[in-house]
């Protein structure tokens, strides 16, 4: 487990100050100017050098990201921006740092700003983050008035930080969706090239981060590197927020280490489920769009990108949801097949009919009302809209149905066979 004096987010449960004065008690904003002095190029060497791959879901080197940004300016502003949109379901991680732990983030937007040559900031929160974004107002309302940040600020460098409340779109967590909100258009995603740190924010070199990739910076730069790569395996290091819901005893947000086995996890922090570890079904490792991994791949799951990687599935953005044996398998896939159809913008023909093609055909086969030819017609249909889209959004809605019919086809077989035996009127079409 992660000794308590490796935790970066001290104050994940809200038991502690959250305010300017609590945070700088907990040692943020500490000598946050000598950093600064060191150089954006020691900057951007040192978050490479720390192994640290995004926490949004894809996992992409953040210092690598860092450094695609243009070196000198052409006269176009560059821009950082957060992405604290946070709606994929299961996730709930980003909440926790900007309620209770804000200027983690507020002084790491500092940072991988002077890193990239930004002089500007956004972060695009949730449309139903009210709370959050409150909290998150007030954390930066402070840091304006001791001039930690500002035009004339204690840090030298000119850096103004803004929040951008969205609409509650799911696809506005996507990186260019949420660039075209924030410009005031519609949240569709663009086609890429060019990339957003060649054209994004306004046309102007852009890169967007996740919250946890941005908050945690600080730190490693003060604490160094090595210490932040020596946590977790090789390529997976460093430490991670865990979301744990669903049927377990002591659902929670924790702050643990890369790598840790899931059982670990979720018997250390979560509980143990519901029932006990026999009971357990399935698990979905990192939010919705993630493919079930079954109770008997669960055993040795290593909880990290590989490790998802090796049994098929997603680590994303570690959002376990357990599901124990009383969970209806195939109406949770069909629950989150209609979730996708509800969220997809639209614009690509492949998601726009295909999703909602997979929603009506796995309601049916949650109540036992298809053929057994339809389960292989159904995993065709999502290889023509996985990987045929501009965003990853068709991705997301194609994986867990391909997961579900990997390990739980018997069960899908079995409800049409007990249909076939007890048919059903078919329900009546409301008028």
């Amino acid at each position: 487990m992660l000794a308590d004096k490796d935790r970066i987010f001290t104050n994940i449960y809200g038991q502690h100050d959250f305010s300017l004065k609590g945070a700088q008690a907990r040692g943020h904003w500490d000598g946050t100017k000598a950093l600064l002095e060191k150089g954006r190029d020691w900057i951007i060497s040192e978050m490479k050098a720390s192994g640290l791959r995004g926490r949004g879901g894809a996992g992409f080197s953040t210092g690598l990201k860092w450094s695609f940004m243009p070196k000198q300016s052409d006269g176009r502003p560059h821009y950082l921006v957060v992405n604290a949109d946070e709606s994929e379901p299961g996730t709930c991680k980003d909440r926790e740092i900007m309620r209770n732990d804000p200027h983690t983030l507020i002084e790491g937007c500092l940072i991988a700003s002077f890193a990239m040559g930004a002089h500007t900031a956004y972060i695009y929160i949730r449309g139903e983050y009210i709370y959050e974004r409150k909290r998150l107002q007030q954390a930066i309302d402070e840091c304006y008035a001791a001039g930690l940040i500002g035009k004339n600020n204690v840090h030298d460098y000119p850096f103004d930080l803004y929040v951008h409340h969205g609409a509650g779109a799911y696809i506005c967590g996507e990186e260019t969706a949420l660039l075209e909100s924030l410009e005031g258009k519609k949240g569709m995603p663009r086609m890429k090239p060019p990339f957003p740190a060649n054209m994004g924010l306004y046309g102007c070199p852009t890169t967007v981060n996740n919250v946890e990739s941005i908050a945690v910076a600080p730190t490693i730069l003060r604490r160094g590197a090595a210490w932040f790569s020596a946590i977790g395996r090789a390529n997976n290091v460093g430490t991670k927020l865990y979301g744990i819901a669903g049927h377990v005893m002591t659902p929670c947000v924790v702050e643990e280490a890369m790598s840790i086995p899931f059982k670990e996890l979720i018997e250390k922090h979560g509980g143990g489920v519901r029932g006990g570890w026999d009971n357990l079904l399935a698990i979905i490792p990192g939010g919705a769009s993630c493919p079930v991994i079954p109770a008997d791949q669960c055993e040795d799951l290593i909880m990290d990108f590989d490790g998802c990687r090796a049994v098929k599935s997603s680590f994303g953005t570690a959002g376990v949801l357990v599901m124990d044996k009383s969970t209806d398998i195939v109406k949770a896939i069909a629950r989150i097949s209609a979730f996708f159809k509800h969220e997809s913008c639209g614009q690509c023909t492949p998601c726009r009919e295909g999703t909602g093609w997979m929603w009506r055909v796995l309601s049916r086969m949650a109540d036992g009302r298809a053929q057994k030819r339809e389960i292989d017609m159904l995993l065709e249909v999502t290889t023509q809209i996985e990987g045929h889209t501009i965003c990853a959004l068709g991705d997301a809605a194609a994986w867990p149905v391909q997961g579900l019919i990997r390990h739980f086809r018997h069960v899908i077989e079995e409800r049409i066979d007990q249909y076939a035996a007890n048919p059903h009127p078919e329900p009546v079409a409301a008028e």
